[in-house]
């Protein structure tokens, strides 16, 4: 199996300098061969084959940087080229990557111990020894696969180790079943939990942020003023996505320490984000702000860990109309403003989410049965 950890890097100005020009030199790697291939494609009709070795003889420079951060910016080419052109309906066409927009990455392959750990520093090809902040030790008898390094927007430095180890996971036979509902605002509703109540971070820093940004729009391009408050803005952007994350690992671990299976519904958050109402876009900020695609990949890679799964419930199954006792559905609650009702058949009272939820988590219990 396979494991990465994420790792907050601290190099010195020279390193600096060397993982500048890597993500320079994968990133100009990348767009020349897309160049190369789309122009080739428009002249003959063809597919070309063209690999980062042809252009070191008219770039020299190239030959500075680790040479497979350069062999890994074609793989992740070939990677997008090929999946658009055998399927255009889902990818889109290889766009040229920008250097404006602050985050820069690059990947190497640990090939003889090129990539080791010694207490709290890595090294790394071409550019040596580097320090980190190991919070955490890697998994016993494990091996490094690859590393990727990242800069964020606020000039942090990052390092995504992935490693190899062997591990045989037994799937369990689930007992305890939980079922979840989509909340705009709260995340999700449980059926034998306290609801999420997200916090809405972005929803909070929102007045602070646009006030931070207007600002940005009024500083002249190329200024060091712009700088500064460029740095200023990406730092909010930072802090609300570390907020998210936090909150979503949180709830995600523990629900799965306590369940065997959850149920979710399957449902398009991006058709969602783009529901109108009164002509214009109204769900799509509080969509976007829980993180609803990111705790379900959360959920379920923590769940497939322990040997335990995620079942996603088809997203056309009645779960708001279904009454949980007696199974009547009602065709009223197809209006998103009952937000409570009683079963005509039974007398029960229902809250629309909390019996959606209990739905989910018995559609769950009969499938996995």
């Amino acid at each position: 199996m396979n494991k990465a950890y994420r790792y907050r890097l601290y190099p010195t100005t020279e390193q600096k300098i060397m993982f500048a020009k890597t993500f320079g030199c994968a990133r100009f790697i990348y767009n020349k061969m897309l160049g190369d291939r789309l122009d080739y494609y428009k002249e003959t009709g063809k597919k070309l084959n063209n690999t980062p070795a042809q252009y070191k003889s008219e770039f020299p420079w190239l030959k500075e940087v680790d040479s497979l951060a350069l062999a890994n910016a074609q793989l992740n080419l070939n990677k997008a080229y090929n999946n658009f052109w055998n399927n255009r309906r889902h990818f889109g066409k290889p766009r040229l990557k920008s250097k404006k927009t602050g985050h820069c990455s690059y990947s190497t392959n640990n090939q003889k111990g090129s990539v080791r750990l010694d207490g709290n520093k890595v090294k790394l090809p071409k550019v040596g020894w580097v320090k980190l902040c190991l919070h955490r030790p890697l998994m016993e008898n494990s091996t490094i696969k690859t590393v990727t390094i990242s800069r964020t927007p606020t000039g942090k430095y990052y390092i995504s180790i992935l490693v190899e180890y062997e591990n045989q996971i037994l799937p369990i036979i689930p007992k305890n079943f939980l079922g979840l509902d989509f909340a705009m605002h709260g995340l999700y509703v449980a059926s034998d939990e306290d609801d999420a109540d997200y916090p809405n971070f972005l929803r909070k820093a929102e007045k602070r942020l646009a006030k931070a940004q207007r600002k940005l729009s009024k500083r002249q391009k190329g200024s060091h003023n712009r700088d500064k408050q460029r740095l200023r803005v990406a730092k909010f952007h930072e802090k609300i996505a570390n907020q998210r994350h936090d909150f979503l690992h949180k709830k995600a671990r523990y629900l799965v320490d306590r369940y065997d299976a959850i149920g979710i519904e399957d449902i398009s958050v991006k058709a969602m984000a783009k529901h109108k109402k009164g002509g214009k876009f109204s769900f799509g900020k509080s969509v976007a702000d829980n993180g609803w695609n990111m705790f379900t990949n959360i959920l379920e890679y923590k769940l497939a860990w322990q040997g335990k799964q995620l079942i996603k419930i088809d997203k056309w199954y009645p779960s708001s109309q279904l009454c949980h006792i007696c199974g009547y559905q009602n065709d009223e609650t197809k209006n998103l403003s009952v937000r409570e009702w009683d079963c005509p058949a039974c007398g029960s009272h229902h809250n629309r989410d909390k019996n959606a939820a209990i739905n989910i988590r018995e559609e769950a219990r009969r499938i996995s049965a």
